[in-house]
């Protein structure tokens, strides 16, 4: 980066960061403050990038509506739990290794060429192969997906952690999802608008359109100016990563945390009913642009608002986020339960989607930072292995717990999801401040 660029660089993270010269680090090496206008910026592209990516490939919207264009349903219900799992149970072998490198930034930038060939692989089989063939040579490059998104998870807290001062982590997340919601936005007005049901031509160049971004995201992430952090040597990984597992037994804090994340996971969980539910009352095609717009512009609305509000308390933003999440919730599986088949207007469910999209950004974006800010040197990578790793699994469980829920019916599934959240955030009250020590 130019001189001329640094200081334009240095300029704009200072507004941003509402600090008159830009230098107040917390809880980061002095050697790494001056680089933070700099590495600033570049995980903010990168972010920008990937989460652009992850809206163009949803799995509750486009791949969904993806296999059902193929031939393929059946296999729609093992969309979500691989996309969210399949990144998260290996997370604990993954950080043994990881935490044995000074330098982590290099696995950010593999994990992000490795989603990108995945999505690649993905577009190859539904332009190669028809129904169930297509179908399932999707999942398995959803696997290898959600494994390469593993070592991002994982390097991303602890490369933020080392380049980003504490207090300004929640707005470069929240910038990041603004930014990548507003312009998921105009892509959807641009791409979905008038279409009707697309064909598998738009699938294939959509697909191949997110690969692109998750590869230009991996180029900016590898510029990043890392110093040198702690390492934790040798030792098998598997051994090293079940021995972390005490520190659910150890560490009461920690402990709490993980509690509280799972019974928040009813924000991320809910949203398909919610699409199931309008389906009911019009299978239109236009619904999926509509879906997919209003959880572009949820993320766009508010994520920024959630960012500056963590940085004050990221515990209060999860307690709020979990309320909204189950006050919605258990409003629509009343007036669903009440109403029977027909709640009302066709917009009532994409715009509870809406605010449920919202109060999911504040909850994932309160976590995140809560995480980060209360652990601190190879801590932070344990931390965020093992609780992925427990929450990989616990999804798993919870999910196969909804599917059958909705044998009884979807609306039952959306009432106990809304009574999940109402706890997290009882539990959320109860967990220590972090922010701003």
């Amino acid at each position: 980066m130019s001189a001329k660029s640094s200081h334009a660089a240095e300029q704009l993270y200072a507004l941003i960061a509402n600090e008159e010269d830009a230098r107040v680090c917390k809880d980061i090496p002095d050697e790494a403050c001056r680089e933070v206008p700099r590495n600033f910026f570049l995980i903010l592209a990168s972010n920008v990038l990937t989460k652009l990516g992850d809206l163009l490939i949803s799995p509750k919207t486009v791949l969904a509506w993806l296999l059902s264009s193929i031939g393929a349903p059946a296999l729609v219900a093992w969309l979500v739990p691989i996309r969210e799992s399949g990144s998260m149970v290996p997370q604990m072998v993954i950080a043994a290794w990881v935490r044995r490198k000074p330098v982590r930034k290099w696995f950010w930038t593999l994990g992000s060429f490795g989603q990108a060939i995945s999505v690649v692989a993905m577009a190859a089989s539904i332009w190669f192969f028809e129904g169930y063939a297509a179908g399932g040579g999707l999942i398995a490059a959803l696997v290898a997906f959600s494994l390469a998104r593993g070592f991002c998870s994982v390097s991303m807290k602890d490369v933020q952690g080392k380049c980003i001062p504490k207090t300004r982590r929640g707005r470069l997340s929240g910038l990041a999802t603004t930014i990548g919601g507003s312009a998921t936005v105009v892509l959807t007005a641009l791409l979905f608008w008038d279409r009707g049901d697309p064909g598998i031509v738009f699938y294939t160049l959509l697909l191949l359109l997110a690969a692109g971004l998750w590869v230009i995201a991996g180029l900016l992430f590898a510029n990043i100016q890392e110093h040198q952090g702690e390492t934790g040597g040798g030792g098998n990984a598997m051994t090293k990563a079940l021995k972390r597992l005490s520190l659910l037994r150890d560490d009461a804090p920690f402990r709490h945390f993980v509690i509280t994340r799972a019974l928040l996971l009813c924000s991320a969980l809910a949203s398909p009913y919610f699409v199931v539910q309008a389906q009911k009352e019009a299978d239109s095609d236009w619904l999926l642009g509509v879906f997919l717009l209003a959880s572009s512009l949820a993320s766009s609305v508010s994520a920024s608002f959630w960012g500056w509000m963590a940085d004050t308390s990221s515990r209060r933003v999860m307690i709020r986020g979990a309320a909204i999440a189950s006050a919605t919730c258990l409003l629509v599986g009343v007036i669903a339960l009440l109403a029977g088949e027909r709640a009302g207007s066709v917009w009532f469910y994409p715009i509870a989607f809406f605010i449920l999209s919202i109060a999911h950004a504040g909850v994932r974006l309160g976590r995140k930072t809560y995480l980060v800010d209360m652990a601190g040197g190879n801590k932070r990578t344990d931390y965020t292995a093992v609780s992925n790793t427990v929450i990989g699994v616990l999804l798993l469980v919870t999910g196969g717990f909804t599917a059958l829920i909705s044998m009884v019916s979807d609306v039952a599934v959306i009432l106990t999801l809304g009574f999940m959240g109402l706890a997290g955030a009882v539990s959320a009250l109860r967990l220590k401040e972090v922010t701003g020590d």
